[in-house]
């Protein structure tokens, strides 16, 4: 779990550009703190790069 300004270098992004940008929403824990998922920015990253694969099946099909 990242904070806002780690997610942001975790992308590759400045703070306000990861902001605009980035759909992926914070979790909030308890006590108010809000993270993101490494996993969550992981996903929206491949989408980006056009290779989310979210299904297993299809992954284990593609190899055959």
């Amino acid at each position: 779990m990242l904070s806002k300004a780690e997610a942001a270098s975790y992308c590759g992004l400045g703070a306000r550009r990861f902001e605009a940008e980035c759909p992926v929403r914070p979790v909030e824990l308890p006590g108010g703190a809000r993270v993101f998922d490494m996993v969550d920015l992981d996903k929206w990253i491949d989408t980006i790069k056009g290779a989310a694969e979210d299904d297993t099946a299809a992954i284990i099909a593609r190899l055959g």
